[in-house]
Parts: structure tokens; C-alpha cells; sequence
């Protein structure tokens, strides 16, 4: 597979092991995003996503969520039929999807769109959501976040207890519905043909509409990544504005956190990310300054 562009992910192998078992053929494999999961695209169109050990139930459920919103109507990426998925390699759950037609991310106000829409969908009853879970996995990022010092990681579990605390305490607004758990623009896409694509299905679970609806505050307010305009339109656009939510900042501190640790563990895998992992952390440790912060940037 000469054509797949080496990196330090160690994937190759199972790629190819699970392409092997589900009879696809993986020459000519490009590594692709590299986070939490790691995305191969192969030629004939077919994106084939590693996820990390012992996550088969995420995957299964990915692939589930994915045809029931197809089945609602809801344009959502695409699991490759007629293979049984996941395919389990070495303990890392392998899926396989069609690669996304031409698109764009959506602005601000698609974005509203879709998760109006999404909120509204009523659960199925033959699959199981499960309850929003904001801290799964942050205890192993941090174990893992081998570039760190100790003292790092030490103020990142203390901060972590703290978030867990506040947690238990979140105020109520609207009744908790079908939530995306990753709305970022980047995750809602719009293809030539008009159609608001979601992406990343396995992140749904039953939660706080909030919980996706913050992904826009802190996109505007933590990192100016859109406009104070932009983030009115959303606003208008779904018809309500978390930031005026007592919730709102621990929300807030959650999702910042989370992409903190997100950074740190990209940078074990990958010396590139470590200014990242290192910025991200000086930033939520107060070490920077007041947000709006400079310098985030997504994790390619």
C-alpha cells in the first residue's frame, strides 16, 4: 500500500486487516483525520474509520443510529451496506462509510436548522440511546497524555472533579431530546444539492438540547471563530441563546475541557499537536487570559 501516507498512528495494519476481512480492497489508502478516531479514504470512495480499543458498542451503534436517521429522513453519513460492521481488529472496532459527496461546512444558521430539526425527532423505540455522558473517556486521555508533565496532568483531574461537581447540579431549561453531542459547523455539511448533512451519528444519545447548542457559543465566544453576528443569526434560528442559560458556563467549561484533552491526546500520537495541546491547556488553566482566546485551531 504505497500510496498511504505513513504517520505515527500505527492504523495501517488493522486498515488493512479490516479490509481484508469485510472484502474490500485497501490499496492506495490516505490517512485522514487523526483524533479520538482514525479516518482512511480509499479509492473507490469508502471511508474506513478506526476507532479506539475496546469502543465496539460505539461503533455498532454508530452504524444503527446512522440508517435510523437515513430511515426518518435525515441526511446523515452512510454506512456501506451488505457488511456486517463493525469488523474488530486487534480490539479496535472498524467501520466502513461512503465518502460525503461535494460539500461545504454549514454556516451558522444551517447548523441551527439541523438541530432544530434533529431535537425534534422522537427516539426509536428498538434502539438504545443512552443518556449524554460528558466526561466518557476523559480520565484515560489524560492516563495517556504521555507530553504532559505530572503536575499537568494533576491539575487537569482536579479540574476535572470540579466540572464532575458541577455537573450534578446542572440547571433545567427544555426537556431533554435527541442531542448530536458534536455540532460544529464542521460536522454539519451542506452538498451541492442543498441537502444539511450530519455527520459523526454515533455521538447521539438523549441530553440537554443545550449540550449541542453550546458548540456555537464558545465557537463565537471562546474562540472568535464566528462573528457576534453570526451567532445571532444561529440564535434566531433555533429561537433561543444558551449563553442566557444558568447552565451555559458549565456547559461551556465542559466542552473546553473536552477539546483540551482531545489536544493532549492527539499529541502523544502526533508531536505536531503538542503547541496545540499546550495552548489549550494554558488557556483553560487561566494562564492566558480573558476569551475570547487566539490561536485554536482544529485537529487535521
Amino acid at each position: 500500500m504505497t500510496a498511504m501516507r505513513r504517520g505515527t498512528n500505527g492504523t495501517g495494519p488493522i486498515l488493512r486487516a479490516a479490509c481484508v476481512s469485510a472484502g474490500i480492497n485497501a490499496a492506495g489508502a490516505q490517512l485522514g483525520r487523526v483524533s479520538e478516531e482514525v479516518d482512511y479514504r480509499l479509492p473507490d470512495g469508502v471511508v474506513v474509520r478506526i476507532g479506539t480499543p475496546g469502543q465496539e458498542g460505539a461503533a455498532r451503534r454508530a452504524v444503527d443510529v446512522a440508517r435510523w436517521l437515513t430511515s426518518a429522513g435525515v441526511p446523515v453519513m452512510r454506512a456501506v451496506a451488505n457488511i456486517r460492521q463493525p469488523v474488530v481488529v486487534d480490539g479496535r472496532a472498524v467501520t466502513f462509510w461512503h465518502a460525503l459527496p461535494q460539500h461545504r461546512a454549514g454556516t451558522p444558521m444551517e447548523v441551527a436548522a439541523a438541530l432544530t430539526r434533529l431535537h425534534g425527532l422522537s427516539p426509536p423505540t428498538d434502539l438504545e440511546f443512552g443518556q449524554v455522558a460528558p466526561f466518557v473517556g476523559l480520565d484515560e486521555r489524560i492516563a495517556a497524555a504521555h507530553t504532559m508533565s505530572a503536575d499537568d496532568k494533576s491539575w487537569l483531574r482536579g479540574h476535572l472533579a470540579e466540572l464532575r461537581g458541577r455537573w450534578a447540579a446542572l440547571p433545567t431549561r427544555r426537556p431533554w431530546c435527541v442531542v448530536h453531542g458534536a455540532a460544529w459547523s464542521g460536522n454539519v455539511v451542506v452538498a451541492e444539492d442543498g441537502s444539511v448533512i450530519l455527520l459523526d451519528p454515533g455521538q447521539l444519545s438523549i441530553g440537554p438540547p443545550e449540550w449541542d447548542l453550546v458548540h456555537a457559543a464558545i465557537e463565537c465566544a471562546s474562540f472568535g471563530w464566528i462573528t457576534d453576528e453570526q451567532y445571532a443569526q444561529y440564535c434566531r434560528g433555533y429561537g433561543s441563546d444558551v449563553m442566557r442559560w444558568d447552565g451555559y458556563y458549565l456547559l461551556r467549561d465542559i466542552r473546553e475541557f473536552r477539546m483540551a484533552t482531545m489536544a493532549a491526546q492527539a499529541a502523544t500520537a502526533n508531536s505536531a499537536y503538542r503547541e496545540q495541546a499546550e495552548l489549550r491547556l494554558a488557556c483553560i488553566r487561566g494562564d492566558i487570559g480573558p476569551r475570547p482566546w487566539s490561536g485554536w485551531t482544529a485537529l487535521v
